[in-house]
């Protein structure tokens, strides 16, 4: 049973957010463009983490 709180309320809005400074805000500044997109694909990156963890939480253990 997948966890529908963390897979849309915090993965996907991360992956949205990362790729849009990565990709939108980034090419607009001049100086702090590679941080803007280190930043940026971190956030992306960690919510992919949280998009498959929270396709995989349970609340009981699985038992075999």
């Amino acid at each position: 049973m997948a966890s529908k709180a963390i897979t849309a309320g915090v993965g996907i809005p991360m992956i949205v957010v990362g790729a849009l400074m990565a990709w939108l805000w980034a090419p607009i500044e001049g100086i702090y463009q590679s941080q803007i997109e280190l930043v940026g694909s971190t956030i992306g990156i960690l919510g992919v983490v949280f998009f498959i963890s929270g396709l995989f939480y349970t609340k009981e253990p699985v038992m075999h």
